[in-house]
């Protein structure tokens, strides 16, 4: 559960009880735009997926840094009609076999953001070895 409290304009702040909360800006001014928090939550779910499922296969991982574009639709609602991931990934044992299981077992299987956009939303992505 997340309450949202209304800033003035188009700001709210966001939190879960007990955590810390983040602003959230619709006109994208002062922080990220809901929209934007949604490619965050896909990228960081993602990468959380990738991270645990290359630990599990004996990488010791160094860095991962995730991009994350969206397609909007131009008429309302504006909802992404495809993401793009980028991933960069560095690590001992980090091979583009592995990588690629790992991503493709998160965006298909376990990332419960990806999992819930809309079923005919396009998912894609490159990975990088560093």
């Amino acid at each position: 559960m997340v309450t949202v409290h209304w800033q003035g304009r188009q700001r709210f702040e966001g939190a879960a009880a007990g955590r810390p909360g983040i602003l959230v800006d619709g006109d994208s001014g002062a922080a990220l735009s809901p929209v934007e928090l949604l490619l965050v939550a896909a990228a960081s779910c993602a990468g959380a997926d990738v991270v645990s499922i290359l630990e599990k296969e004996r990488v010791t991982l160094r860095s991962l840094d995730v991009v994350c574009r969206g397609t909007r639709r131009a008429e309302q609602p504006r909802r992404y009609t495809a993401i793009h991931f980028q991933f960069a990934i560095a690590g001992a044992g980090a091979d583009e076999a592995r990588a690629r299981r790992a991503i493709d077992l998160s965006l298909a299987k376990y990332c419960s953001v990806v999992a819930s956009l809309a079923p005919d939303t396009a998912i894609t992505y490159d990975v990088t070895l560093r």
